[in-house]
């Protein structure tokens, strides 16, 4: 990631990717943030239902710079890993 290269909307596409727990989402505010902090927007598709929820749960909502684009048609149907034990 270029932050300051990079054009002022960003596209991170899921399709051939899965958000498998906590850690990931994170990782995905993170990026959000410094492009958001650039004045950047950042564009996730091909989420699941489940881990776009997750991501707005973790923000208390929308966050400007950081936008879900749901496609019923073609969004994968998975879960996020919330709670864990060994």
């Amino acid at each position: 990631f270029n932050v300051k290269g990079d054009p002022k909307d960003i596209v991170i596409d899921f399709t051939n990717s899965r958000v498998m727990d906590h850690s990931a989402l994170e990782a995905i505010n993170n990026i959000a943030d410094r492009y958001g902090e650039a004045g950047k927007r950042v564009h996730l598709r091909h989420l699941s239902g489940d881990c776009a929820a997750l991501l707005k749960t973790l923000n208390d909502g929308d966050r400007p710079y950081e936008l879900i684009e749901s496609d019923s048609k073609s969004d994968p149907v998975y879960g996020v890993a919330t709670n864990v034990t060994i």
